[in-house]
């Protein structure tokens, strides 16, 4: 029943990504009139593009894992079987 899920969650990644996005671009526009600095950008301000960089990625890994495990939670609830594993490995 996993399989099913799988299709589930490339379209949630897919979307979470765009609301992460959108996410950025308010909190970017919150500390700079510019829009933030990318690699493909030649000239750059390396301070700024760090800064963006980082909170970029946090916004992104945040949104796309909340979305992630909620879209498990709400599966698990509708199926009865949670789509991955049910605690992390030991080490």
């Amino acid at each position: 029943m996993n399989f099913v899920f799988r299709p589930i969650g490339i379209i949630l990644g897919i979307v979470s990504g765009i609301g992460a996005r959108k996410l950025f671009d308010f909190i970017w526009s919150r500390v700079d009139d510019e829009e933030a600095p990318n690699p493909e950008h030649r000239e750059l301000n390396w301070a700024k593009f760090v800064i963006a960089m980082l909170v970029e990625g946090a916004v992104f890994r945040l949104i796309r894992g909340f979305v992630d495990h909620h879209s498990r939670r709400a599966w698990a609830a509708v199926t009865g079987t949670w789509p991955g594993q049910e605690e992390p490995e030991p080490q």
